[in-house]
């Protein structure tokens, strides 16, 4: 098949299709969800807490995601591979943005880059956009703003609503191709995804968006006490691979692992009949 591109899930929207997208970080999981025939790869600067082990994605660097972005694009995949900028790159701004844009692109393939909030990062989005560069936007809670949030909590609730709906269009105006909306209300959701051409990628935002983006870590259950609502586990990763090194470690220590089978012989001793094959 094809591979995919921003005209696709564009397409996608106005045909009614659901998009489907996962965050992946390596060569191996890029593999694995480019088979199942997902629409996007995001290379999300979540790696600082699923693959890194912070409390936060804060210390993500452009490096950082650069590398894993590399990792995921020599798998080469179908899906479109879109690269988040981390925390610091766009918040200098434009420039700043469009530099680690560039650098996405030239020095790791991404095809896409997503870009967290509004208001002041309006320009960031206009500058990449500009550049002939596809930019996501992301709407309603964004990670990289924990600290002003005051925690990882719901948005859009009440009254602040109209600032998300209000958000999503200044988004859309500036050039992105997509927009991610995480953590709102549903029903604010649909509204967003009626009033926008461009697609929306929901993640804790109910049914009625263009599509939906989940980590793929979280999706197959590697994390047994991460248990977010908005997360369905499609597999326990976690009991079913302990499991398994648990079956090793046993193995290893009875004398049942390794057999002949998996050992390899020396030529010289091998029988008459094996000889000069």
């Amino acid at each position: 098949m094809d591979k995919r591109t921003r005209l696709d899930l564009q397409e996608a929207k106005a045909r009614g299709e659901r998009v489907v997208v996962v965050t992946a970080y390596d060569n191996a999981s890029a593999r694995i969800v480019d088979a199942a025939g997902v629409d996007a790869i995001l290379v999300g600067d979540s790696l600082g807490m699923v693959v890194q082990g912070h409390d936060s994605t804060l210390p993500v660097t452009l490096e950082h995601v650069i590398y894993h972005t590399q990792c995921v694009v020599r798998a080469k995949p179908r899906a479109n591979v879109v690269a988040d900028l981390p925390f610091g790159t766009f918040q200098r701004g434009a420039d700043s943005a469009l530099d680690a844009s560039l650098r996405l692109v030239q020095e790791a393939g991404a095809e896409a880059v997503k870009l967290e909030g509004a208001g002041p990062r309006l320009a960031g989005i206009e500058a990449i956009a500009q550049a002939d560069v596809p930019v996501w936007g992301h709407v309603g809670l964004t990670p990289q703003s924990i600290h002003a949030f005051g925690g990882y909590r719901v948005q859009g609730r009440d009254a602040a609503s109209r600032a998300v709906l209000q958000a999503a269009k200044d988004v859309e105006s500036a050039g992105a191709a997509a927009i991610v909306l995480e953590a709102i209300p549903h029903e604010l959701a649909g509204e967003i995804t009626e009033a926008l051409s461009i697609p929306t990628i929901g993640i804790g935002a109910g049914p009625r968006c263009d599509g939906q983006v989940l980590v793929f870590h979280d999706l197959l259950g590697f994390d047994d006490a991460f248990r977010p609502r908005f997360v369905k586990r499609y597999a326990n990763a976690f009991g079913d691979l302990t499991s398994a090194v648990e079956q090793f470690v046993s193995e290893v220590r009875d004398g049942s692992f390794p057999t002949l089978d998996h050992s390899y012989a020396d030529r010289r001793a091998a029988p008459d009949s094996e000889e000069g094959a």
